[in-house]
């Protein structure tokens, strides 16, 4: 931890996170190849306490760290299954933060060389692209806005007001142009339709995947279903989380697993295998607050 990032206040959560993702197929599976993202790491504002993964046929686990930071567990089966059952636990203590460096004016990112530091994350990828109304919006609220960290918060809390937030709506293909041209989606999409305004703009801005805990007074002691969620950082002078599916900042309830220029980039669980086509992919998600 460096010094322009240390805990501030004395709030600590401690969260216990188990996470199953179960996929059948209706014949026998000769071969998989898989990559896993469900399992968090140390950062700011987090702290790893401990973390497990168990596979279901077992095979060896190659573990590494990918471009963005992301914890990875990559895995071959080449023995027949018709079942693929893939749990973590991860017991991880969540804290408040100083964020590293100053919030930016607009005269002042304009001059900071973020088009070269952060071209990725300014270019525009085919779940993130707009169209010329998304595009005039976000202009628009860029004009308005008099710090980049407002067009920010403007920008999420636009999305917010536009999209409904409808379980099952879409899926991972749905790009941000159709979310917002059915006005409907889930935390993804609300995140990927934040992502290419503010890109449009001028801002640098990543996909971040984590868990989220329902409930911001969550008892100790009580385990409820959570869920896989999904919101932005921008880069503002430095990385400032912000979740537009609740439109508010990120808390103690929010616990990153990556980070990525879109969904594509994070993907809980991602593979290819020989054999029939999957009928099923049940994931549950269990959290409870330990402290």
């Amino acid at each position: 931890m460096s010094s322009q990032e240390m805990i501030v206040g004395g709030d600590i959560w401690r969260l216990a996170i188990n996470h199953r993702t179960v996929i059948t197929y209706p014949d026998v599976v000769t071969a998989s190849y898989n990559e896993v993202r469900i399992q968090p790491g140390d950062e700011p504002g987090q702290a790893v306490l401990s973390s497990w993964l168990e596979l279901d046929p077992f095979e060896g686990v190659q573990a590494y760290v990918d471009y963005f930071g992301c914890r990875v567990s990559a895995f071959d089966l080449h023995r027949p299954h018709r079942r693929l059952t893939i749990s973590a636990a991860t017991t991880v203590e969540t804290f408040d933060h100083e964020a590293a460096g100053p919030a930016l004016s607009w005269d002042e990112l304009a001059t900071s060389n973020c088009e070269d530091r952060y071209e990725e994350f300014l270019a525009a990828t085919p779940l993130t692209e707009m169209n010329d109304e998304l595009t005039a919006t976000a202009h628009q609220i860029r004009d308005e806005a008099a710090t980049p960290t407002d067009a920010g918060r403007m920008v999420c809390a636009w999305v917010h007001r536009t999209l409904t937030y409808e379980s099952g709506a879409t899926d991972i293909h749905t790009s941000a142009v159709d979310a917002f041209n059915d006005r409907r989606g889930v935390c993804q999409d609300l995140s990927h339709l934040a992502i290419g305004m503010l890109r449009s703009i001028g801002l640098p801005t990543r996909y971040v995947s984590g868990y989220l805990h329902p409930d911001e007074d969550a008892p100790i002691g009580v385990s409820v279903a959570g869920e896989s969620h999904a919101w932005i950082e921008w880069w503002d002078g430095r990385w400032t989380p912000f979740d537009p599916t609740n439109a508010k900042a990120t808390g103690l309830g929010h616990v990153v697993t990556g980070r990525g220029r879109d969904y594509r980039d994070t993907p809980p669980v991602r593979g290819v295998y020989a054999g029939p086509e999957a009928i099923g992919n049940e994931v549950t998600v269990q959290i409870t607050r330990l402290r």
